[in-house]
């Protein structure tokens, strides 16, 4: 598979990293070595947000299949659950 070169950050900008992933790589493996490397909350549900896009990529789809190039910014968001 391909390489592509994408600068991934947390919600509030606290955090951001430039990394090269491999285009198979999916949304879920995306948020976990995000919260491992910046030992985010791990009770926490986090989706991951292609800020040029504005989509949310599904925790199974791939980096490929959801259309993500280099230079992409992909945000690590706190899923937020009212009541």
């Amino acid at each position: 598979m391909s390489e592509i070169k994408v600068i991934i950050r947390t919600a509030d900008q606290t955090r951001k990293a430039e990394v090269v992933l491999d285009s198979s790589n999916t949304g879920a493996d995306v948020i976990q070595a995000s919260v491992d490397n910046w030992s985010l909350p791990v009770d926490t549900d986090y989706s991951l947000v292609s800020t040029n896009s504005g989509k949310t990529l599904a925790p199974t789809s791939t980096l490929s299949s959801a259309e993500i190039k280099d230079g992409d910014i992909l945000e690590v968001q706190p899923v937020l659950v009212a009541g």
